[in-house]
């Protein structure tokens, strides 16, 4: 649902989550590697670099057969406050014949985030928007972060501020149970949770996203899958590398 201006607007989380979950500080640097598959092959790789919690650099690149249909070239950073709030985050998005820069400043001052979208073809902007927001709130990767400081444990629901620049919303994320995972850099005894961004939350594409987070100390998040409509598929990033 949308946020209002509201003191209620800090994490919402069940005691019991921070009962069930220890203490926990990200690595001062860490570098992740997915590789993604859709349709049982090999889709594209994205790599996720961070510093502690102030900056947060991602790429995202297709390969194999579906490079052959649509060339993506994608990077993002982001900036952040304490406790993972975002600061400002940019998009360069080079998908085909489609090159955007998207820039989001979050204004916690103000409690405003600034949204401009450019085509960098035409040299022109194509969306100007702001709106509201809380003092502190994440853009999706920051979520994903949150929620491995904070490590809710199965039957625990929790909501965390979340913004596109566009829209924003309380997103409620249930932790599922835990579940055995298999990936490249090995198995992991992790936790499900299903977050609820799609399906008109925050995107207005259908589908369900899940992301397993390990439980034990460094969190790692081992896979996240996409799930969309039949036609178009699931989509699963496996860790395969960490560094």
């Amino acid at each position: 649902m949308p946020l209002r201006r509201a003191p209620w607007w800090a994490l919402l989380v069940t005691s019991a989550v921070f009962a069930q979950a220890p203490a926990w500080q990200p690595p001062a640097a860490q570098k992740l590697r997915f590789e993604a598959e859709w349709r049982l092959v090999h889709a594209g790789d994205v790599e996720v670099e961070t510093t502690a919690a102030e900056s947060l650099k991602m790429q995202l690149r297709t390969a194999g057969v579906v490079r052959a249909f649509i060339k993506v070239d994608n990077q993002f950073q982001a900036s952040y406050r304490p406790g993972w709030c975002a600061a400002a985050t940019e998009l360069i998005a080079h998908e085909g014949k489609r090159h955007r820069e998207t820039r989001v400043r979050f204004d916690a001052e103000t409690r405003t985030a600034h949204y401009l979208e450019r085509d960098l073809e035409k040299d022109t902007a194509v969306a100007l928007n702001n709106i509201d927001i809380p003092a502190c709130v994440h853009d999706v990767t920051a979520g994903l972060q949150r929620l491995r400081e904070l490590l809710p444990q199965p039957g625990s629901v929790i909501e965390l501020p979340v913004s596109d620049g566009k829209k924003a919303v309380m997103a409620r994320v249930e932790a599922q149970r835990r579940e055995r995972i298999r990936t490249p850099v090995g198995e992991f005894q992790a936790i499900r949770y299903e977050a609820f961004l799609m399906s008109g939350v925050l995107y207005r594409r259908k589908g369900r996203l899940f992301v397993w987070i390990s439980d034990d100390e460094r969190r790692l998040p081992v896979q996240i899958r996409v799930q969309m409509p039949f036609y178009i598929g699931t989509v699963t990033l496996q860790l395969e590398k960490v560094e």
